[in-house]
């Protein structure tokens, strides 16, 4: 029998044994992605030094990556609704898991450059085929789950990072990267079987609401609205990939550069934005049956905003280090969310435009930051983290009262 929780949504007493399978499958896709996204990047200097490449030649290089994630994924939502969202995961997972040892292959630039479109394209496919089979597991159960997908993620990307930190000292990075697609290709072989014999799940009765009184399912907005809607969905997923995507690259360089730190010092105060990313989104379920969408979404991109002012522009580390923290709590669940509602609307083109938008924000990130340092300063250039991040929360209030009247 059905139980409604105190946000309006309807779910299982229990979940039966095919759920929590598959689920379990689908958070170890996501795992490994980030697992083996992080166990690459920690091989770049690596790889450079290899092909003897300048630091312009491997930039654009390394655009291969982006190039290939963002052409892919547009791609993918239509072979999604075509040929499913679990064979698609599973075949995208096994070709990133074969492409990472291709870099250490590579002699120039241009050879990395090319490998890395291939790379990209598998990894950008990946990432709406896994998103897309979530969205469809999170309806099916009537439970926000999605969150802990995406700890997952988060959770497979600082392993990947601490095994690469472990080996590089002692393995040459195509040892290192053949060790990684064996581990990929075990674990899609494993996650895949149950993928493959487990068909998608069909969304379950009653309304989906969050707290603050959406009831989307009550109505279905027209389809130029739907769009309209998958759209903002997608601008919020931008906002909050760029804080992620510039606070990787240049929130290390702040302490060590305007605040004097050592380079372990520096490299911590990153590894406080990841920690409580990953252990916000791991509680996302809980804070999202008990609050709703739209409260945490609001909430977290106006605390992300807070915390970015102070980890941008305080003079002490602590400080500093407390808004890093405050940062990675406001904008965990806030991506996730996004993309759920975006699939939920849209399915898994919907699921596509959010996350060619959202990855587009991680490609903003950076070099947006570096041209604003130029003219004003680091501490004031990542203050635009702040900015979008508030701009988030603005956009998450305007889009719930939009689908309030849609469904009125």
């Amino acid at each position: 029998m059905d139980q409604l929780t105190d946000t309006g949504r309807t779910s299982p007493a229990t979940n039966p044994p095919p759920v929590a399978g598959l689920r379990l499958a689908i958070s170890l896709f996501f795992a490994l992605d980030g697992f083996l996204f992080a166990g690459w990047v920690v091989r770049i200097p690596a790889i450079k030094e290899q092909i003897d490449a300048s630091a312009g030649a491997l930039g654009l290089a390394l655009l291969g990556v982006s190039v290939g994630s963002v052409t892919t994924m547009l791609l993918t939502g239509r072979l999604c609704r075509r040929y499913g969202n679990h064979p698609v995961t599973v075949v995208t997972a096994a070709l990133l898991s074969l492409s990472i040892a291709l870099p250490p292959l590579t002699h120039s630039a241009l050879q990395l450059g090319l490998v890395l479109l291939l790379f990209g394209a598998a990894y950008g496919g990946l990432n709406v085929a896994f998103n897309a089979a979530a969205v469809d597991l999170a309806e099916a159960v009537r439970r926000p789950i999605l969150p802990s997908f995406h700890a997952a993620f988060s959770a497979g990307g600082l392993v990947g990072a601490g095994l690469g930190g472990i080996l590089a000292p002692h393995l040459g990075p195509l040892p290192h990267l053949l060790l990684l697609t064996a581990i990929g290709l075990l674990v899609t072989a494993g996650a895949g079987r149950v993928l493959l014999r487990t068909p998608a799940p069909t969304a379950g009765g009653g309304p989906h609401r969050d707290r603050a009184g959406a009831a989307p399912g009550r109505g279905r907005p027209p389809a130029g609205r739907v769009r309209l809607f998958v759209t903002v969905y997608g601008l919020i997923t931008l906002c909050t990939a760029y804080g992620e995507g510039a606070l990787a690259d240049w929130g290390s360089l702040h302490l060590s550069e305007d605040l004097h730190t050592g380079p372990g010092v520096a490299a911590a105060g990153y590894a406080m934005f990841a920690l409580l990313m990953t252990l916000t989104r791991a509680s996302g379920t809980w804070l999202l049956e008990r609050l709703g969408d739209t409260p945490v979404l609001v909430a977290g991109g106006l605390l992300a905003a807070a915390g970015m002012l102070l980890g941008a522009l305080a003079p002490n580390l602590w400080l500093v280090f407390l808004g890093y923290g405050l940062t990675g709590l406001g904008l965990a669940n806030v991506f996730p969310i996004a993309v759920g509602s975006a699939g939920s609307l849209g399915g898994s083109q919907g699921v596509a435009v959010a996350s060619t938008l959202g990855y587009t924000g991680i490609l903003l990130g950076p070099p947006s930051i570096g041209f604003l340092t130029e003219g004003f300063g680091l501490p004031t250039a990542l203050t635009t983290i702040a900015a979008l991040a508030a701009v988030a929360a603005l956009l998450g209030h305007l889009i719930h009262r939009g689908r309030t009247r849609a469904a009125a």
